[in-house]
Order: C-alpha cells, then structure tokens, then sequence
C-alpha cells in the first residue's frame, strides 16, 4: 500500500495547528482548486472523534464523493481520519503534532489503496502518487500561511 509522509513546520501554538487542520472551513479553502465542500456529515466547525464528513470534489475532471471517520483522537497531539465510502480501495490519513522549540511539526502519514485493480497500481505508478503527495503538500502550505497568521487563524477557527 502506496504511503505518503509529509513533515510541515509551523511557527504557531500546537493548539492552532491541530484545530485548523481539523476545520472543515479550511479544508474546504485549502482545496479550493478542486472545488471540494462538504456535503454530508459535520459540514462546518471543527471535526472531532466519531464525527464523519463526506467530501465533494472535482478530481481528474470528474466529480467524486469521499467519507471519512475521525477514527482516533488525541488533542493536540493526533487525529486519524479513516475512508468509510470512496474511490480507492482504502484510504487512512494520520495527522501527528509535535511541538519543537517554538515551532510545531505538522507530520502526514497518509496511507491508500489506488482502485482498478492492475490498472490502479500503474496509474499510482504513473501519477496517483504525485497527484495525492502535491495535493497534500498544497493544504500543508496553507495551513501553515494561516497558521502563522493570528487574524487569519481566527476567521477559519470561529467558523
């Protein structure tokens, strides 16, 4: 199974970070490119253990569903998201938060199991993997410019 790890760092309070990662709001503004919303589930504030999300977005030129569980659950310090109903075959992210002198880490271990079979496996081999790594990448950088931004922290987190 393809894994994907990510290390961000992050000059903001470990509080801030791990509350804006788990905002819905900024998610959906972090993957704006893909025109992702929630649609189903908890669609607004911050998610929490046991909550579920249903994700729609605009991948690849189609428009496709994703639900995911906070399946585990330690603030600050950890969250876990787990797909329930998706394209891939499996799909687990962990999000792991660790403070270092005034920074905080910001660690991604995302796990999935491409579909199709055979033609999945290529299709990870060809770009899947660096489709998902610079997706990933790309809501990392922006919750990392709001993070280290007090006002903008703010806005994402009182809604």
């Amino acid at each position: 199974m393809p894994i994907i790890e990510l290390k961000t760092y992050i000059n903001a309070p470990i509080e801030t970070v791990f509350n804006l990662s788990r905002s819905v709001a900024l998610h959906t503004y972090s993957t704006i490119k893909t025109n992702e919303e929630a649609v189903d589930g908890v669609t607004e504030g911050l998610l929490k253990e046991g909550d579920t999300v249903t994700w729609r977005a605009k991948h690849f030129g189609v428009y496709q569903y994703l639900t995911v569980a906070i399946t585990a659950y330690d603030f600050p310090c950890f969250f876990q998201d787990s797909m329930l109903k998706g394209i891939f075959k499996q799909m687990e992210h962990q999000h792991f938060f660790t403070k270092v002198g005034e920074a905080v880490c910001m660690h991604d271990i995302f796990e999935y199991k491409a579909p199709l079979g055979i033609l999945g496996t290529v299709a990870d081999v060809l770009f899947l993997k660096r489709y998902m790594y610079n997706f990933l990448k790309e809501r990392n950088r922006i919750i990392k410019q709001v993070a280290e931004n007090d006002e903008a922290s703010l806005q994402f987190l009182n809604k």
